[in-house]
């Protein structure tokens, strides 16, 4: 779909900000302790670790062959904002890193992990938001898939694995892939933040032979309403009903409650829920 002036317009904004939290994340923690957070990033920092040579240009040189592989799979217009996505963050990292010359913010190395990975995880988040990305494996992922058959997310995760792993045999230390993991771990659950908002609500499927009772408590006592499927359980094949209702982490704990009390029995599944459209609820803003 083709973007308006205006979806144009705060499309380069998320993806400039994105670049300058990301550059800043290398920056001040990730390129003074050479933590590897995988991708074609982790190649850059790797390989300045032993050559000095500039993390940002090196993440813009190895991704010129990525995106002529991936160009015809992404198509025209994803591939040109990516490849602004890649200019602008490949920028910003040289920017803080080379010209500023900003000073690594912490000499201990579990707080540049995490808040590495939270700049780095908060960076690439605001930058899909605008609907780009910076290359790398996203990118091999896709050609992967297309290739062998692997899902896109299994490829990714196969890439980022092997490169965090490899830090430990050029560095010659097994502390440097752990440090990658952690990165790896608090920037996807930071970007899954950005992208789909907190959880503030939860989702909860209820099956009992006490039904009408948990109903009356949800209606009355927790003040929600919900919705009551026909059902039919698998091992005992008797048909029945199961209560889908959204409700606060505070109001969980006391429906749990009440359920272990009149049906200790009862088959009970949550799940987080992120956008809740309906009276009682405001859902997160998500573009």
């Amino acid at each position: 779909m083709k973007m308006t002036i205006k979806e144009t317009a705060s499309s380069g904004v998320l993806i400039v900000l994105g670049s300058v939290v990301m550059g800043l994340g290398y920056a001040l923690f990730l390129i003074p302790h050479h933590f590897v957070p995988g991708g074609v990033s982790g190649v850059a920092i790797i390989v300045n670790s032993l050559s000095r040579f500039p993390v940002g240009t090196l993440i813009l040189i190895l991704n010129i062959p990525i995106f002529v592989l991936g160009a015809k799979i992404m198509g025209r217009e994803s591939a040109v904002r990516s490849l602004v996505g890649l200019f602008i963050s490949s920028f910003c990292i040289d920017l803080f890193n080379e010209v500023i010359g900003l000073p690594s913010a912490t000499d201990n190395p579990i707080l540049a992990a995490i808040y590495g990975g939270v700049l780095l995880g908060l960076g690439l988040g605001l930058v899909f938001r605008g609907r780009s990305s910076t290359g790398g494996s996203d990118i091999l992922g896709q050609i992967l898939n297309k290739r062998f058959g692997l899902s896109i997310g299994m490829s990714i995760m196969l890439i980022d694995f092997f490169i965090i792993s490899a830090s430990g045999f050029v560095y010659r230390k097994l502390e440097a892939p752990l440090y990658g993991y952690l990165v790896l771990f608090v920037s996807t659950k930071v970007i899954d933040m950005v992208l789909e908002g907190m959880s503030f609500t939860k989702l909860v499927f209820i099956t009992s032979t006490r039904i009408a009772e948990i109903q009356e408590f949800i209606l009355k006592t927790l003040d929600r309403s919900g919705t009551a499927l026909k059902s039919r359980s698998l091992f005992l094949n008797r048909e029945g009903e199961t209560i889908l209702t959204v409700i606060s982490p505070k109001q969980l704990m006391e429906l749990r409650a009440f359920i272990k009390k009149t049906d200790p029995d009862a088959f009970v599944i949550v799940n987080d829920t992120y956008a809740v459209l309906g009276r009682g609820f405001k859902a997160p803003h998500v573009s």
